[in-house]
């Protein structure tokens, strides 16, 4: 039991330090709790619920750096990320997590790409194609809604929009991604605990440690350069699209 809880805040910690840097930890809390023997579908809600506050904290670490952004109209953005959000959960609450997690590695794989294109390509490429204002906000809404439901890479989407519409700031990008996390999963906390499918035992002891995962990573990813912070979100985004592949399709095989 006890050795348990150390795996599940440990897979927490962890989580706080990639949302804060990439986005992503919620690859690493979902496994773990259902290899702790909580179900897919309740591990998945208490998941949402113990990376809620160490996002947070993160978003909190980021401030300075998401004040500073005026391409982007961020009470807009907070809007559609919360109603995105709930209607999510929602959607979760009342059907099976089997159709979305088919759709994962194909997810990853166009966040990835779309944001390593993005950040790498040359100005001229760049010029080709974009978001605008309106059609941000609906690829925010689309991603919200997926975020409600599972959450496992919309850190990625979201740099994903954010690089189309020409943003270039990682550091403002993932104070900005953090935000909008945030308030999605606040929205989905309400639900699932409403709903009463949170195991608040594990949640609780892994809201601790991704408290201080997020604020330690938050801290760290503003003293790396954005060049390498760049390279390590393309890393992960090209790892976790491997191992999510493989997961889905290459192990059935």
């Amino acid at each position: 039991m006890l050795l348990s809880f150390a795996l599940l805040m440990l897979a927490a910690f962890a989580a706080g330090v990639v949302n804060a840097v990439a986005g992503g930890g919620a690859f690493l809390t979902f496994p773990a709790l259902v290899l702790a023997g909580v179900p897919p579908l309740a591990a998945n809600a208490s998941s949402t619920v113990a990376l809620f506050p160490g996002q947070g904290a993160s978003a909190w670490t980021y401030r300075r750096d998401i004040a500073s952004i005026t391409q982007v109209n961020v009470p807009a953005f907070v809007g559609v990320s919360l109603v995105g959000g709930l209607l999510g959960a929602l959607l979760l609450l009342f059907t099976s997590n089997e159709a979305f997690a088919k759709l994962v590695p194909f997810l990853m794989l166009f966040a990835t790409l779309v944001f390593g294109w993005g950040n790498f390509a040359g100005p001229a490429a760049l010029k080709r194609y974009s978001l605008g204002p309106t059609a941000v906000l609906v690829v925010q809404f689309l991603i919200s809604i997926y975020g409600g439901y599972f959450g496992g890479g919309i850190g990625f989407l979201m740099l994903a929009a954010l690089t189309l519409f020409g943003l270039r700031d990682i550091h403002a990008m993932n104070g900005l991604k953090i935000l909008l996390a945030t308030l999605m999963n606040g929205a989905a906390v309400v639900a699932f605990a409403g709903a009463g499918i949170v195991h608040w035992p594990e949640t609780l002891a892994m809201m601790a440690a991704g408290i201080v995962g997020g604020v330690l990573g938050a801290k760290g990813a503003k003293k790396v350069s954005p060049k390498v912070v760049k390279m390590a979100v393309l890393s992960l985004g090209v790892a976790l699209t491997i191992v999510f592949f493989w997961k889905q399709y290459g192990a059935a095989a």
